[in-house]
């Protein structure tokens, strides 16, 4: 497992988890502008009960706040998918 993915893991630790998958999209988008700093594409799959009763766009920003100072370097962009635990 590459460094960044297990420092967003260790970030995203704090929701608490049952399940986290990580995937790292950076080779679909080189030459990219953003990538040229070396910054990187990843995908975030995320069940956490953290997420019970909030809306999408909440439970995407509970992500968001977590990984925050990644955000531009070394995460450039960043799908999330998140589901409840209910």
């Amino acid at each position: 497992m590459s460094d960044r993915i297990q420092l967003i893991k260790d970030r995203l630790a704090r929701l608490e988890p049952v399940n986290l998958q990580i995937e790292d999209d950076s080779h679909l988008h080189a030459g990219h502008a953003g990538s040229k700093n070396g910054a990187g594409h990843y995908r975030v799959n995320i069940t956490s009960a953290h997420f019970n009763g909030l809306n999408r766009v909440a439970r995407q920003r509970l992500v968001y706040e977590a990984l925050n100072d990644l955000i531009p370097f070394p995460i450039h962009a960043l799908a999330i998918q998140t589901q409840t635990t209910i």
